[in-house]
């Protein structure tokens, strides 16, 4: 599994979330049996978990995965660390009802890596690859929830198109989606390879030649919609903040200019003051709540992208929690 799947810049996010992992705010060292808690959002595969345990050792790892493979997976190679790793079924909005069951108050470190795991792209039965035929699933749980050829078939033309330009930016959405209805018509679709050929013959020539594959900024928005991953990441940031002790960090990996816009506005806000303007001193209450740790978005060295071709997208931001929220 291990071989399967390389974390995406796993140096840098441990670095990131060190300092708050090895020591208390203000470096007292964690007191016998109270360890720090680190949540990791987004489980997969494990590669950043692992790690995590493997060099925080009096760290208690909290992991999410709405992916019930994904949990039986990072399971097993997770197993060595014992009750230091608790796995949960959940979507990672879920994380303050998580950490309410599990009687936690506050954490030290939250991880979010987001997108497609590589167990999903990996799995062709899952759908989530344009470079292979599958059915077209795309869900993240295939427990529950409409699947991408359920959403080509039954959504009204319009609302193809909207889903297509925002979360693909697909600036050929209107002839992408007409040909989509008049293929469904004649016969309903269930595979990508399908939707693959349409979208090639649906382009003009021009925009075939640029951005990669045709259909990848189709697949793109399909997938958030059946999987609800910016209604979802919208709340899911900010509780990730608000469950933050004092000193917390929280490091975020976006794949895509939409999730790294949402994590840099929810950011750019927690480090601002709300004052109003012209006020000689600031309130305590108007102070910001976190110190940005990356100067804009980082992203991944060269040398990561040769190893790891599906880094090459990544966009990594980090933040402190320095204050509490007034009660």
């Amino acid at each position: 599994m291990s071989q399967r799947h390389v974390p995406v810049m796993l140096q840098r996010c441990l670095d990131l979330l060190a300092p708050a992992l090895e020591k208390m705010p203000g470096g007292v060292p964690h007191a016998e049996g109270q360890g720090p808690v680190v949540v990791d959002c987004t489980l997969g595969l494990g590669g950043h978990s692992e790690a995590l345990l493997t060099r925080f050792p009096e760290a208690r790892l909290v992991a999410l995965d709405r992916d019930k493979e994904a949990l039986r997976l990072s399971g097993e190679r997770l197993a060595p660390f014992g009750d230091r790793a608790t796995l949960v079924h959940a979507v990672y909005d879920e994380l303050p009802e998580v950490l309410d069951r599990l009687g936690i108050t506050g954490v030290q470190g939250v991880l979010f890596d987001l997108g497609v795991s590589s167990m999903q792209l990996d799995e062709a039965d899952r759908g989530f690859a344009y470079a292979q035929d599958a059915p077209l699933d795309m869900r993240m749980d295939q427990t529950t929830g409409m699947s991408a050829a359920e959403v080509l078939n039954t959504y009204a033309p319009g609302e193809l198109v909207r889903i297509l330009r925002a979360y693909g930016e697909e600036k050929q959405a209107k002839r992408i989606v007409a040909a989509i209805v008049r293929e469904r018509e004649k016969e309903p679709f269930t595979n990508s390879a399908r939707l693959v050929e349409l979208i090639r013959d649906a382009l003009p020539q021009a925009a075939k030649r640029t951005g990669g594959n045709p259909a990848k900024r189709t697949f793109q928005a399909l997938r958030i919609e059946v999987n609800g991953e910016l209604t979802v990441l919208e709340r899911a940031v900010p509780a990730a903040v608000k469950a933050l002790a004092v000193g917390g960090r929280i490091a975020v990996l976006s794949y895509h200019s939409l999730e790294d816009r949402l994590v840099k506005q929810v950011f750019a806000a927690g480090a601002a003051s709300t004052a109003p303007p012209g006020l000689p001193v600031v309130p305590e209450r108007y102070q910001p709540r976190l110190k940005l740790l990356t100067r804009g978005a980082e992203l991944p060295t060269e040398e990561e992208i040769a190893e790891n071709r599906r880094a090459a997208p990544a966009r990594l931001r980090g933040a402190q929690r320095i204050r509490e929220d007034e009660k």
